[in-house]
C-alpha cells in the first residue's frame, strides 16, 4: 500500500510536467509528514549526508573535462584521425562519426557532450559530401550514447553511488574496466550498421588516407587521445582512486585545451567554469532528492518487501532480467538516466543479488537500457541534442534512428544473457 501511494504521488507530479528532482522531494516530503513520524531533523541530516560521498565529487570533474574537452578542439582531431583510418571504406565519414564518438566517449563520460562535439563538426561534414541528412543524425544520436558505456561514465559513477552500503555493491573502477568490452562491442556493431546501409545505398566513400596522413592525424590527436591512458591507466595500476581520475581528467583537458592545442582563449574559461557549474548543481540536485527518495523506501522497507514478493512468485533469473528491461525501457519514455538509476537501482539491486545476479552484470544492464533510453521519444536526451544540431524535428529523428536503435536492442538482449560479455574482462585482469 505505501509503495502504490509513493508511486502513485510521484506519477502524479511528474504528469503535472514538474521537474523529476522536485517530484521526488515533494513525494518524500508529503509522504513523511503525512503517513510517517520520521522527525524533520531526520530529513535535513539525510539530505547532507546523501551527497557527502568522495564517489559523487567525480561527477563535477568529469562535467567539466567533457566541457574543455568539447569546446577545445580535441574533437575535430579525433574527427580525423577516425577519418584517416575507416574512411575509404563504404559510408567512410558515417563509419569516422562512430569511431570518433567512441573515442570521445572514452575521454568525456557524457553522452549529450560527444552528440555535441562530434555532431556539430562531422554532420555538416557529412551532408556537403552527399550524405542524407537523417542518415548522419541517425548515426550520431546513437553513437554518442556510448558515452555513458565506454568509461569513464558519469551514469556508472550513479549506480555505485545508488547501490552504496550494499554488502555486495560494485565499485566505481570494476564498473569501469566491465565497461571497456560492451562498450566496444556495441560501437563495432553500430559501425557495422552504419557500413551495411551506406553500401546498400551506394553512399560515397573518401579516398584512401596513405600512412604519412594517418601518422600525421595521429600525432595531432595525440594529447587528446593520451587523456585516455591517463584515466584508465592511473584507475588500474592504482595510482589514484577514481575521483582522483577525475580530476586529473579536468586538469589535464583544460591544459590541453588552452596551452597544447590553443584552441580555447583564457577568456572562454570562465564561461566553461559556469556552464559546468550549472550542470553539476542541476545533477546535484537530482542526487540529493533521489538520496531522499531511497531513505523513504528504506524505512517503509519496500525494496525488501518486493524481492521477498518476487522470490514468492518462483520468479527465475531469465524472467526478472527480462522484467528489469521492459520496466528501465519503459521509465526512458519518461525520465533522463540519471533519475532512473538513483530512483530504480536501490530498488532492483536487492532482489538481483538474491537471485544470484552479479552486481557488475546488473549495472552494466542498467547501463545500457539508459543508452537506449537516450535515443527514443519523448525524453531521449540524444534526440533533443541532436535536434538542436541538425534543425530536424523529434519525428523526423525518431525515424532516422531506428536502424542503429534496433542493433541496440539486439545487444541489450545479448549483454542482459551472456553474462561473459561484461564479466571475463574483469576476471582477466583480477579486478572480480
Amino acid at each position: 500500500m505505501s509503495a502504490a501511494i509513493i508511486f502513485g504521488l510521484l506519477l502524479v507530479l511528474m504528469l503535472t510536467g514538474m521537474p523529476i528532482s522536485i517530484s521526488l522531494g515533494l513525494t518524500v516530503l508529503t509522504f513523511l509528514f503525512t503517513m510517517t513520524d520520521v522527525p524533520i531533523n531526520a530529513v535535513a541530516l539525510k539530505l547532507f549526508t546523501g551527497i557527502e560521498k568522495f564517489e559523487i565529487m567525480a561527477i563535477p570533474f568529469f562535467i567539466l573535462a567533457g566541457n574543455f574537452l568539447t569546446h577545445g578542439g580535441v574533437a575535430r582531431r579525433m574527427i580525423n584521425f577516425a577519418t584517416s583510418m575507416v574512411g575509404h571504406w563504404h559510408g567512410g565519414l558515417g563509419l569516422a562519426g562512430v569511431m570518433a564518438c567512441a573515442l570521445f566517449a572514452a575521454v568525456s563520460g557524457s553522452s549529450p557532450a560527444t552528440v555535441v562535439a562530434i555532431g556539430s563538426i562531422i554532420l555538416p561534414a557529412m551532408v556537403a559530401q552527399g550524405f542524407p541528412k537523417q542518415f548522419g543524425a541517425g548515426i550520431v544520436t546513437t553513437s554518442g550514447a556510448l558515452g555513458i558505456l565506454i568509461p569513464p561514465s558519469i551514469v556508472m559513477v550513479m549506480y555505485c553511488v545508488a547501490t552504496t552500503g550494499h554488502p555486495q555493491a560494485a565499485s566505481i573502477g570494476q564498473m569501469f574496466i566491465a565497461g571497456v568490452v560492451p562498450g566496444l562491442m556495441l560501437a563495432f556493431l553500430l559501425g557495422l550498421t552504419t557500413w551495411y546501409r551506406a553500401r546498400k545505398f551506394g553512399f560515397p566513400r573518401l579516398p584512401k588516407a596513405s600512412a604519412a596522413q594517418r601518422i600525421s592525424a595521429l600525432r595531432e590527436s595525440f594529447w587528446g587521445l593520451l587523456l585516455i591512458v591517463v584515466v584508465m591507466g592511473g584507475i588500474y595500476s592504482g595510482i589514484f582512486t577514481p575521483t582522483e581520475a577525475a580530476a586529473m581528467a579536468a586538469v589535464y583537458a583544460f591544459i590541453v585545451a588552452v596551452f597544447v592545442y590553443k584552441d580555447m582563449p583564457l577568456s572562454r574559461v570562465p564561461k566553461v567554469l559556469l556552464d559546468s557549474a550549472s550542470m553539476s548543481a542541476m545533477l546535484l540536485y537530482i542526487i540529493t532528492n533521489a538520496v531522499l527518495f531511497s531513505f523513504l523506501m528504506t524505512s517503509e522497507q519496500i525494496p525488501q518487501a518486493m524481492a521477498a514478493w518476487i522470490m514468492d512468485q518462483n520468479m527465475g533469473v531469465w524472467v526478472f532480467l527480462l522484467v528489469v528491461n521492459i520496466l528501465l525501457l519503459a521509465a526512458g519514455n519518461f525520465m533522463e538516466p540519471s533519475s532512473i538509476v538513483l530512483i530504480l537501482a536501490p530498488i532492483l539491486f536487492p532482489v538481483a543479488m538474491k537471485l544470484g545476479i552479479d552486481p557488475v552484470h546488473f549495472g552494466i544492464i542498467m547501463v545500457v537500457n539508459m543508452e537506449v533510453g537516450m535515443c527514443h521519444p519523448p525524453v531521449g536526451l540524444n534526440l533533443y541534442v541532436a535536434s538542436g544540431i541538425t534543425k530536424m524535428g523529434i519525428t523526423e529523428l525518431t525515424v532516422a534512428v531506428w536502424p542503429w536503435l534496433l542493433t541496440m536492442l539486439l545487444f541489450l538482449g545479448a549483454v542482459t544473457y551472456i553474462p561473459a560479455i561484461t564479466l571475463w574482462f574483469p576476471r582477466l585482469l583480477g579486478f572480480m
